[in-house]
């Protein structure tokens, strides 16, 4: 069984080789003497170096998803959920996507000043802005850097739509802009909650807040009249797909309007990375989830193709839509869509247009 840190999910810290970095080989003749010469391996720390980009909005073309632009405050994320299909994005830093993805962190300080400039442009049209598509915006170290508040402060202010998903209740610190840009069609915020167990949710996202903390932030938001999603994302097979029914009960009576899945995806590194995951804390049925997997995604570990990688295919993914719909109906879950409205878009405050 492979030898896990503790609070963190990755089990091993392997370079990637996609990017065609120069290899290391430890030297192996004092390697079993490691311990005794230098004594045991400090604590792994949380590091955070800050980052300096030229623009802050990212802009896509995918299918697969409801928006075109989005904001990453951090790059990295301390949850640590082994799943995550960001976590390739660190092998192009020449780090690890194993525990250097959820320690080795970047933050975006001027991201504010950097999306006022961009909404002035003159060319720009408002469309939802998602936070939370890459990396957590509501991560630990958003508690100190607070980057993710001056980004909803700049958008409260310029009466620009929001989206966001997190799996943090620390969400519910900014009500103060959120609810008063919900109650004018400008915010909506979507929960992931994969697992209501705390022992599996412990170990497949470690440093998560609890599950029942994220279902009372959901409450808090829809009291607040802020529109939620919960998020099922991923579902597991043999490990969190039998949640799925009591998940989604336990969200509609939380208050969220709205919920969707996804089916675990495994790109790039993550496969590897997840497999020894599951040898370390789920030995007796790693085979069995594996052979789950593949069955959803083409034979493979990952199907990289739009229109399916979102929702798999094949009889296990035809049956756990089956049972995500039926449920939803149950418990009156995605009766109405949500739609933020674009039009109440005014440039920042002292923008070029203004003078005119």
């Amino acid at each position: 069984m492979a030898k896990t840190r503790p609070q963190r999910g990755a089990t091993m810290n392997a370079a990637s080789t996609r990017f065609n970095l120069p290899g290391h080989e430890a030297d192996g003749d004092w390697l079993d003497a490691r311990e005794a010469i230098d004594g045991e391996a400090p604590r792994l720390r949380t590091t955070v170096t800050v980052e300096r980009p030229r623009t802050i909005i990212a802009r896509n073309a995918s299918p697969d998803v409801p928006f075109d632009r989005s904001i990453n405050p951090y790059r990295g994320c301390e949850h640590g959920c082994i799943y995550c299909f960001a976590r390739p994005t660190h092998a192009f830093h020449d780090l690890s996507p194993g525990l250097d993805f959820e320690s080795r962190l970047f933050a975006k300080p001027d991201a504010a000043t950097l999306l006022r400039t961009e909404l002035a442009r003159p060319a720009y049209t408002p469309a939802p802005m998602a936070l939370g598509t890459n990396t957590d915006p509501y991560q630990p170290i958003e508690f100190d850097w607070r980057i993710t508040r001056s980004v909803i402060e700049i958008l409260a202010e310029t009466r620009h739509p929001l989206t966001i998903t997190t799996k943090s209740d620390r969400v519910v610190r900014d009500l103060d802009l959120l609810g008063p840009m919900a109650a004018d069609g400008l915010a909506a915020v979507c929960m992931s909650i994969t697992s209501l167990d705390p022992k599996i949710a412990g170990t497949i996202e470690p440093r998560a807040p609890h599950p029942e903390r994220r279902l009372a932030a959901v409450r808090r938001l829809a009291d607040a009249g802020v529109p939620v999603y919960v998020s099922i994302a991923p579902v597991i097979p043999a490990i969190t797909d039998h949640e799925m029914e009591h998940l989604i009960e336990r969200a509609a009576q939380a208050g969220a309007r709205n919920a969707f899945f996804i089916p675990v995806r495994l790109p790039h590194e993550v496969a590897p990375l997840f497999r020894a995951w599951l040898d370390a804390h789920f030995p007796d049925r790693a085979g069995k989830v594996m052979a789950t997997i593949q069955a959803m995604r083409g034979g493979r570990d990952n199907d990289p193709d739009f229109f399916n990688r979102m929702k798999g295919s094949g009889p296990w993914a035809d049956l756990l839509r089956t049972r995500f719909h039926i449920a939803c109906r149950r418990h009156g879950l995605n009766r109405e869509r949500i739609t933020l409205r674009t039009d109440l878009f005014r440039k920042p405050a002292g923008a070029q247009g203004e003078l005119f």
